[in-house]
């Protein structure tokens, strides 16, 4: 250009455009979708590895919209979910009468529940150590039977005698609120170890009846209502559970849940 020119002088900006832009923070909202995404598979894998068919039946239910929740549990149709455990008393009032097949049905899954707490299984368990080491429980065409026994130096009453140990107590007072669950009748039976034969009289009878009643008493002073309970039978030493008819493990009593379709 010549040096006095009047021609206009041009300045070309160049424009530059870097890489990313607006999309530059795309790869950390999939990253951090992608690690919410392991948690929850392995949330899923413990939760599937470290509960029982029922349970996690009760967590898919509980997430289920079509499934009302009810106070009894997270929601669900067993024994303790919808209203199956009180179906029985809902038909009652409604005039109509209960189907046994429906009745059987839930008490089957309600006396499986009873078993998982009296286990310690069923969440925040009323079943201390202490009294756990004397329970067992077994499920029979008759009911669900828990067993409250004797062990070596930690006897249910005062040897010899219908006078109950504190743990005996204790035992009743939980059981009461266990049965509080369902509605069912019960039966309590006695049982003793045998006596040395060289005794004239045989006192097994009377002290395993005399049991019974006193489990029966303590019960009902917990909060079973008197109506629920259908027989209270003492059997003597008829039916040992050890070897050894004399071994105090055959101190014992069964304190049983009756099905609502026994006679």
């Amino acid at each position: 250009m010549a040096a006095g020119s009047n021609a206009p002088v041009i300045i070309k900006r160049k424009k530059i455009i870097q890489g990313g832009g607006h999309h530059g923070g795309a790869w950390k909202v999939a990253y951090a979708d992608f690690v919410t995404a392991m948690m929850a598979f392995f949330m899923l894998m413990w939760l599937l590895n470290a509960t029982t068919e029922k349970q996690r039946k009760g967590l898919a239910d509980y997430f289920n919209p079509t499934i009302p929740v009810n106070r009894i549990s997270g929601g669900g149709d067993g024994a303790f979910g919808g209203t199956s455990i009180f179906a029985e008393t809902t038909m009652a009032e409604n005039g109509a009468a209960p189907n046994p097949l429906e009745t059987s049905g839930a008490d089957q899954e309600a006396f499986e529940e009873l078993e998982q707490i009296l286990r310690g299984r069923g969440g925040e368990s009323m079943v201390t150590d202490l009294m756990a080491r004397h329970i067992t429980t077994r499920l029979t065409d008759e009911g669900l039977i828990v067993e409250l026994f004797d062990i070596e130096g930690a006897p249910l009453f005062v040897p010899g005698t219908a006078d109950p140990e504190p743990v005996m107590q204790d035992l009743a007072a939980m059981l009461t609120r266990v049965f509080s669950l369902v509605r069912n009748d019960m039966a309590v039976n006695g049982h003793v170890q045998a006596a040395p034969e060289v005794l004239r009289v045989n006192p097994t009878w009377d002290l395993s009846t005399e049991r019974a009643q006193v489990a029966r008493s303590l019960l009902e002073g917990e909060g079973v209502v008197s109506d629920r309970m259908r027989r209270v039978t003492g059997h003597a030493d008829r039916k040992p559970v050890a070897p050894n008819p004399m071994a105090v493990r055959n101190n014992r009593l069964e304190v049983i849940l009756l099905r609502s379709d026994t006679g």
